[in-house]
């Protein structure tokens, strides 16, 4: 592998103009795509096959529109949120000005009066009328009305906005409180925005703290930025076939900058070292790709398996999410072996550290030296604090809970939020999360009203429940009016209120209750009963992740291992790098429990409110902190075994591999560090927390885990750190990451007469 990625560097390096035109070229396609695409996102996040999901897709057959937004109450598009390409709807909610009763005063009648231009525009399907459908607070002293459209969020005109907005301030200037949420209401997610931008910012910094050249900067920027308009507009112009969700979007773009920039800051270290050591440019670039470039490939190799490994979990939106985002990582190594090299030509020998760049890198690597000596010499004690630190940290994750998110966790300013605490401060916080439960019949309609009887009878007996509203069937039933002509009814469902929000423990409870009582009611009648709605999506969602992370790890893990034992010829090597990381998203897992779920320093990584963690993060995490965490084993290990094949004893391999790599390790991790903090303070419910898992897992790993307790084992094992029994290194293939190929099958250009391909300069 050495010598075919010393061919391909030196080839970027001496046909720059091509290699940069075909970049420029597959991104001006890419977006061409995307734009062709529509472009078109959603937030739903189903999973097909489990009950709330099914039973939701029984109801929009059998109730039609009526069904639209049954069960998600307020916020929940996580679980149940409408498809980009449904009809919209936006939930109107009114709270009357205090001690004021909407009933008894007659002011009811002047919300449904200002209200009323709206249900005449010609995109509103319907305006719900609050005294048919019950959604009048039981002490007067707030209503919703359910707004339907006849288009999907995006193409809800001005002019329809305007009505409505109209309405809202008639009703503010009279002394109500309005709050609108849903559909065109919801606030669209920014991409990169103010904050990502500021990670973008402390990456450039970090980087010229590391190189002390400015040139050299933004070499790793340049490239990485490019990579990932590629790899997002690639996934943009998938949205027309598959559903793409802006949290798959959001995922793609964090991990394509991060790694894009390290995997190029290893590349331009190993360069700029080897040019300070007299290598011609064109030499030196084949060179660098030949070995850190092995390293690379290798690296993002484990990324791109761990990610692609989501989707053996069998969940489309995990799976999209995984796929979508290990291409763009691909395309980041792409970039990394070829564009880089390209780049580098440009530059030519201005690259050479000179002056305080070259001495900053010679006093960085003594002081390397001596952390990389202190935790070689006193390797049991380095063990020992750096298990019982990470143990202590993880001690949260122990009462990690899992849940969906809603409106309750949005920032106080958002649309949906604002509704959110109205209705729970109006109707109770079960509001925001409605249980529907349906009542099947389509085998054997006559059983219905039975079914119904009974199962009301049945759920008025369940604990936590604040109201259970009447049955309401979807045709013509004995005993109950209905316009003459109205087929017969074959489904019913029922709305139970729990008496707390959609992510408590007890909504869970009243779930898990209505599945137990609803056998003797299937029993009795012969007709099936569904449970859905946001708290029912929360435990089916969970539970199916939680069957499919055992399943997902053992693949996982196991196609790293053979990947590492690969590319390191070692038993001990790859199974320590898994023990680290084991460390490290346990620590990860107590970090954001903490955080996010306990709300321990919730101001300052803006958790409006703390609740239950994302139901996929689990999985989704150890994917990407597992493939992130190989990249920096894979680095720095990969010089210690270039030492040592090049003729160091154990413990010399170990402290001139930690030396020669600790200090670029440091700042990719730093940039990584920057990257996914930037997210954190994004505003996005989804995207927050795994950017603090993701960004506190890489600080753990890199700063504790490779750079800290690694050398120590590695100095444990001395040279049986690097034992491989002799037939399975017969078996294994020699991919020669550590380029011993370069200096013995004269593979190398050789040396100044590459000088006529690099750029002139008198730098």
């Amino acid at each position: 592998m050495a010598s075919f990625l010393y061919r391909v560097g030196h080839f970027s390096f001496t046909r720059r103009w091509i290699v940069l035109v075909t970049w420029l070229l597959v991104l001006a396609a890419a977006g061409a795509g995307a734009l062709a695409s529509g472009i078109k996102l959603t937030e739903q996040l189903t999973i097909p096959g489990v009950e709330s999901a099914t039973a939701q897709t029984i109801l929009e057959e059998r109730f039609g529109e009526a069904a639209s937004g049954v069960g998600s109450g307020t916020g929940g598009a996580a679980a149940a949120g409408a498809d980009a390409e449904q009809p919209a709807s936006t939930r109107f909610v009114v709270q009357a000005p205090e001690g004021t009763n909407l009933v008894e005063d007659g002011s009811l009648q002047t919300v449904l009066g200002a209200l009323a231009p709206v249900g005449e525009q010609p995109q509103v399907a319907s305006v719900s009328d609050p005294t048919q459908t019950g959604t009048v607070a039981p002490d007067g002293g707030a209503v919703y009305v359910d707004i339907q459209f006849t288009v999907p969020s995006d193409d809800v005109s001005d002019a329809t906005l305007d009505t409505i907005a109209t309405a809202e301030t008639t009703l503010s200037d009279d002394g109500f409180t309005v709050a609108v949420a849903g559909g065109p209401y919801t606030e669209p997610l920014e991409f990169l925005g103010p904050t990502e931008l500021v990670g973008v910012v402390v990456a450039l910094v970090v980087l010229l703290v590391t190189f002390g050249s400015l040139l050299a900067a933004g070499m790793p920027i340049l490239s990485a930025l490019l990579g990932v308009g590629i790899g997002v507009a690639g996934v943009l112009s998938l949205s027309a076939v598959v559903t793409i969700s802006s949290a798959t979007l959001t995922l793609a773009l964090m991990l394509g900058l991060a790694v894009g920039i390290d995997y190029a800051l290893f590349l331009l270290s190993r360069h700029r070292q080897q040019l300070a050591e007299g290598v011609a440019p064109a030499e030196s670039a084949g060179r660098a790709v030949g070995t850190a470039g092995s390293a690379v490939v290798f690296a993002g190799a484990t990324v791109v398996i761990a990610l692609a490994g989501l989707s053996v979990t069998g969940i489309p939106f995990l799976a999209t999410m995984g796929l979508a985002a290990a291409a763009t990582v691909a395309i980041a190594v792409l970039i990394a072996i070829t564009l880089l090299p390209a780049i580098m030509g440009f530059a030519g020998e201005r690259l050479v550290p000179r002056g305080r760049a070259a001495a900053r890198a010679q006093r960085s690597s003594k002081a390397e030296n001596r952390w990389g000596s202190f935790v070689t010499t006193h390797p049991v004690w380095t063990l020992v604090v750096g298990v019982l630190l990470l143990g202590t940290v993880a001690l949260p994750a122990t009462q990690m809970r899992l849940g969906l998110p809603d409106a309750g966790q949005e920032p106080a300013s958002s649309h949906d939020r604002q509704a959110y605490d109205l209705l729970a401060e109006g109707f109770g916080p079960g509001i925001n999360g409605p249980l529907v439960v349906l009542i099947d019949a389509e085998s054997d309609p006559s059983v219905l009203p039975t079914a119904m009887e009974q199962m009301t009878t049945a759920l008025d007996g369940v604990a936590n429940v604040a109201a259970v509203a009447p049955a309401t069937p979807n045709g013509a039933i004995e005993g109950m009016e209905a316009p003459e002509g109205t087929p017969q009814a074959d489904a019913a469902i029922i709305t139970v209120i729990p008496t707390t929000g959609p992510n408590a423990e007890e909504t869970a409870d009243v779930v898990h209750d209505i599945r137990d009582v609803r056998g003797a009611v299937e029993e009795a009648t012969g007709a099936t009963v569904w449970v859905t709605g946001a708290a029912a999506a929360n435990i089916d969602v969970t539970e199916k992740l939680a069957d499919a992370l055992p399943l997902f790890l053992a693949i996982v893990v196991g196609l790293a291992i053979v990947l590492l034992l690969v590319a390191f010829r070692s038993l001990l090597v790859p199974l320590t790098a898994v023990l680290g990381f084991l460390l490290t998203v346990a620590a990860a897992f107590g970090a954001t429990t903490a955080v996010y779920q306990w709300g321990w320093l919730a101001d300052v990584f803006s958790v409006a409110t703390p609740a239950p963690l994302l139901s996929f993060m689990p999985v989704l995490l150890v994917g990407v902190l597992f493939g992130l965490a190989m990249d920096y084993q894979v680095f720095l290990v990969s010089r210690m075994r270039e030492d040592f094949t090049h003729g160091a004893d154990a413990m010399r391999a170990v402290r001139s591999g930690y030396a020669h790599g600790a200090r670029v390790v440091l700042a990719a991790a730093l940039i990584m560090i920057a990257v996914f903090a930037s997210f954190v303070f994004s505003g996005n419910t989804t995207i927050g927390p795994i950017a603090f898992a993701l960004g506190f897992g890489i600080a753990v790993d890199a700063l504790v885990v490779r750079m800290t307790m690694i050398p120590a084992v590695m100095a444990l094992l001395g040279r049986s750190a690097w034992w491989l029994p002799r037939w399975l290194d017969k078996a294994l293939p020699n991919v020669d990451i550590e380029g011993a190929s370069l200096e013995t099958s004269g593979a190398t250009h050789g040396s100044k007469k590459d000088d006529e391909h690099a750029p002139k300069t008198t730098a």
